[in-house]
């Protein structure tokens, strides 16, 4: 296979954690005989630096392009003070538009091997195999009016949240999708005891249902949901929820595993190139010094490799080594525990290569 992969690497540790991705994403490739060719491209706050523009026409041309993307991370303190349009989060929320990136999957695993990572008690994260499966296009990101109006006390903020049938209809069949190669289940949060948008969002929820019928689902408040996921996260099996809630949920979510460095996405398009990257951010008090965790973008490129190249075995093979190296004891530092030995991130990307190694005669 020979295919084309626009790398985004960003901001912070962004540029670190896609390094350690792409070795691992080189070894795969002369082991199953693929190749692999990358084109770099600006996005974030470099971006805003090099290109006076968080996402400019040519990273999204080399985007559109391309067969797959692979991003790191965007922002820092160093941006803050920015005039809105020039933030870089601006960049990547116009990513996600351009390239009508709706569908962003977050899967929550827990490893036996991280069990004591975890702030929960081992045995409440024991055996926890969900995906969010959140809707990234629409809602309150991106609703309009947005704006300020008034001077003073009787100054006015104004984000608009709007969902289209379409939008939400969109989301929650590949929510069903998802349930039918899993465990079957369905769990569609929303706050329709307040927000129209979530009364419209349970409707389409029960319509949609109705083509599934080998999927069990239920209905659960955004509030009920953030307590469930500690409550009893085992709970779970596929979570479809709308945008802000998707991103509140999945960051709790990633406490569980004990890290933000551990989760990987996936962003997927209706009509192009998917987008791939870990669900944390820049970290810049860590940027350059070979300490972040690489473990979440190297699984969000066996997600690449599983959804966007259909390479099943190579996904496979990339998942197990990553459990081994966990298995093996080797942590970074947001994973070790007192008194541990903390590995650096190219110690961690150097014992996946040589798991793969292993895995694979």
């Amino acid at each position: 296979m020979k295919k084309t992969i626009a790398v985004l690497p960003g901001d912070g540790i962004g540029p670190e954690v896609v390094g350690s991705a792409l070795r691992v994403l080189d070894q795969l490739a002369e082991q199953f005989n693929h190749q692999f060719d990358y084109t770099f491209a600006d996005i974030g706050g470099c971006a805003v630096d090099q290109h006076e523009n968080p996402l400019p026409d040519q990273t999204l041309d080399v985007c559109r392009q391309s067969d797959a993307i692979i991003l790191g991370a965007v922002g820092g303190p160093k941006w803050d003070q920015l005039a809105p349009e020039m933030r870089p989060e601006k960049g990547l929320l116009k990513l996600r538009k351009e390239l009508q990136l709706f569908a962003n999957l977050r899967p929550v695993t827990c490893f036996e091997s991280l069990l004591d990572a975890s702030p929960l008690k081992p045995e409440r994260i024991k055996g926890v195999d969900f995906i969010i499966v959140r809707e990234l296009t629409g809602g309150i990101y991106f609703g309009e009016p947005r704006e300020r109006r008034g001077v003073g006390s009787d100054e006015l903020a104004i984000d608009t949240l709007t969902y289209t049938r379409h939008e939400i209809e969109r989301i929650v069949r590949k929510g069903f999708e998802l349930a039918q190669v899993r465990r079957g289940k369905v769990t569609s949060v929303d706050k329709a005891n307040v927000l129209e948008s979530s009364r419209l969002w349970r409707e389409v929820v029960e319509q949609v249902a109705a083509d599934y019928p080998d999927v069990s689902y239920e209905h659960m408040l955004v509030d009920n949901a953030a307590m469930q996921l500690i409550r009893q996260p085992a709970y779970f099996d596929v979570v479809v929820t709308e945008n802000m809630f998707g991103d509140i949920l999945s960051d709790e979510a990633s406490m569980l595993t004990g890290s933000l460095g551990m989760l990987p996405s996936a962003s997927l398009s209706a009509v192009g190139p998917s987008l791939y990257e870990p669900i944390h951010g820049s970290a810049p008090d860590i940027a350059g010094t070979n300490k972040a965790n690489p473990l979440a973008t190297i699984s969000s490129v066996a997600m690449l490799l599983k959804y966007e190249f259909g390479l099943e075995e190579e996904a496979g093979v990339l998942e197990e080594a990553v459990s081994a190296v966990l298995e093996s004891g080797v942590r970074t530092a947001d994973l070790a525990k007192e008194g541990e030995a903390q590995a650096s991130t190219d110690e961690v990307t150097d014992e996946v290569i040589k798991q793969l190694n292993h895995i694979r005669v």
